[in-house]
């Protein structure tokens, strides 16, 4: 079956088109390649499930149904090759969310909750939001064009104290796009065993992995030693573009470790969007052929953001291992202060702030757009950017 990842959709309002972060933040005549939003429309499975939904005609409070359970098991068997039980998994309205309840379920007031930067921003905010310490280590930056950046294990390990006690991990990370390799993460998962913590893993852009063959394994699943100390939060929303229908699963082994999340989310929750958990069945029970296609798009934006960024002097990149995020590394391009306003500014361009991810001089690049749109995005950077 044949998918359209060609066609600009109108988004914005109220021309053809909804009111969206992405599309009316910054106004109508700026071009939109910031927040983790694609603008492609979502698989055609997901969209007659959800007009069959419409046309019952009654939306009441829902539950989660066994079928999108086993559903979710068949895929994690199928592509990750670990045999989650239905009843690990904890439906709930968003990983943002999961984030905090972790916190609030697994640690006290004035525990330490660590995390690495540069890092998705929500990151950075759970401890203070839920009366905690914030503590972080960076990761290792590139040391020359083109090489990724690492976990950096001896920082790691500086920043655990006696009050440390929960782990926000990202994998695929998000914004860098690197997928950590077996060392990276054996070496985590041993500080995180000696060091008795309890680990959420973040991991919403497993599916979107860029190398032809390359195939996610869980941090969970790859350090069986981990399971009975780790959440792992998946979703739908990043690989098939339902993030506005807010429906993320957690998934978590132990027993004891379940409740105190479940406990946590009493009254904090609202119950599951009956759209969302729809959406979910749909793209996990027959989205698969529409993500290979989306892969195989994703790629081609990939090389056409390298060979461009090549071009721009003073700017550098790790080209993403995953997802359709990329990390650009600004601090020689002469923007000043915030390249991000810089290029808002100057080239009509919005990009996510690298500030906002713990690291200034660095600006998140959404890809995830069709050609024609990147392209016109491209040629105003390059007025900018291309000396």
């Amino acid at each position: 079956m044949a998918f359209d990842f060609a066609t600009p959709i109108e988004r914005r309002h109220p021309a053809g088109g909804w009111p969206s972060q992405k599309w009316h933040r910054y106004g109508d005549e700026v071009l939109p390649l910031w927040v983790a939003d694609m603008d492609f429309a979502s698989p055609p499975a997901v969209l007659e499930a959800l007009r069959a939904r419409v046309d019952h005609g009654v939306f009441g409070y829902g539950l989660v149904p066994d079928s999108l359970r086993e559903t979710l098991c068949a895929w994690s068997r199928e592509h990750y090759g670990w045999a989650i039980a239905p009843e690990w998994q904890h439906w709930l309205p968003g990983v943002v969310p999961a984030l905090h309840l972790a916190s609030l379920a697994l640690t006290e007031p004035g525990d330490g909750v660590l995390t690495v930067t540069p890092i998705y921003p929500p990151f950075l905010h759970v401890a203070e939001r839920t009366g905690r310490l914030a503590q972080r280590a960076a990761l290792a930056a590139p040391t020359a064009p083109g090489q990724p950046w690492r976990l950096d294990l001896d920082a790691l390990a500086a920043a655990v104290t006696p009050e440390t006690r929960l782990l926000l991990w990202c994998q695929p990370h998000n914004p860098t796009g690197r997928v950590w390799s077996r060392d990276e993460l054996a070496g985590l998962a041993e500080l995180v065993t000696r060091h008795g913590l309890h680990v959420v893993s973040d991991e919403l852009h497993c599916d979107l992995l860029l190398e032809e063959g390359a195939r996610h394994v869980p941090l969970a699943a790859a350090f069986p030693e981990l399971a009975a100390r780790t959440i792992t939060l998946w979703a739908p929303s990043k690989t098939f573009n339902l993030a506005g229908l807010t429906a993320a699963c957690a998934v978590i082994p132990d027993p004891a470790l379940r409740r105190r999340f479940a406990a946590a989310a009493k009254g904090l929750m609202p119950d599951g969007n009956v759209m969302g958990l729809v959406a979910a069945e749909a793209a996990y029970a027959h989205g698969d052929p529409w993500r290979q296609a989306l892969l195989a798009v994703l790629r081609s934006q990939r090389a056409t953001l390298v060979e461009r960024v090549a071009r721009w002097p003073g700017v550098s990149m790790s080209a993403p291992e995953s997802t359709y995020l990329a990390w650009l590394d600004l601090r020689e391009a002469g923007l000043g202060e915030s390249p991000q306003r810089a290029l808002l500014e100057g080239a009509g361009v919005a990009l996510s702030d690298g500030a906002d991810f713990g690291h200034p001089g660095f600006a998140r690049l959404n890809f995830g757009t069709t050609a024609t749109q990147l392209e016109a995005a491209l040629v105003r950077l390059d007025r900018v950017l291309a000396g």
